[in-house]
């Protein structure tokens, strides 16, 4: 049996999430302390792919993608080679798709940390980046941590943008759940068995893991 899409969806999802800490640390930054309108236009942005159908945000990173799109020609300009059905493009898919799994957290824990630790840190002369460098984000590494967790596990399972701006390429975009999908239509139960349940056990493996850290963490 052929593993390759099993760990190309482990390289998609370990990439998306670390891309997606760089990207939500300002980001959940700004929208946590802001108190502009466009923070809160950013905040209902965010959440959006959270409760689109995954089809309807696959199509629309389809279109945008693609040739005739705002962003296909460009990519293609710049680099020679079109976005849609490359791995290139399902990074970037997955990082709009999985990014309130990051978000959300990094929102909730900038917001947990007490005003007086942050006022008293820039009383001592610290700057904004020291301060959140060496007092926000210390104080909220379970947050960190829970947002690359589910940032994990929601990339590893989504189907429907994947298969819209990836396909079914082979050695390319032909991530774990496109096989169980297409093992289940050929009626290859087996097959589908197998990627279902390496899901499922890494799926709980990485929650286990959250949950032990951390309680170890509140102790």
């Amino acid at each position: 049996m052929d593993f390759g899409p099993f760990w190309l969806t482990i390289k998609l999802s370990l990439i998306t999430s670390f891309l997606l800490l760089i990207i939500g640390i300002p980001l959940a930054y700004y929208i946590a302390y802001s108190k502009s309108f466009f923070a809160l236009v950013l905040e209902v942005i965010s959440t959006l792919p959270l409760v689109l159908p995954p089809t309807v945000l696959g199509f629309y990173l389809l279109i945008l993608f693609s040739k005739n799109g705002p962003l296909g020609p460009i990519w293609e300009k710049l680099l020679g080679y079109q976005l849609v059905f490359t791995f290139e493009g399902l990074v970037i898919a997955s990082l709009i798709y999985s990014l309130p799994m990051m978000i959300h957290p990094l929102v909730s824990g900038y917001r947990s940390i007490p005003k007086n630790l942050i006022e008293a840190s820039l009383t001592l002369g610290k700057s904004k980046l020291e301060t959140l460098l060496r007092v926000i984000l210390p104080n909220m590494k379970s947050s960190i941590l829970v947002g690359l967790v589910l940032s994990f596990a929601h990339t590893m399972g989504e189907f429907g943008v994947v298969l819209m701006v990836g396909g079914n390429i082979e050695g390319k975009t032909r991530v774990a759940s496109i096989v169980i999908y297409s093992a289940v239509e050929s009626i290859d139960y087996f097959t589908a068995h197998v990627y279902s349940a390496l899901l499922l056990l890494l799926s709980f493996v990485s929650l286990i893991s959250l949950y032990l850290v951390n309680r170890r963490w509140s102790l």
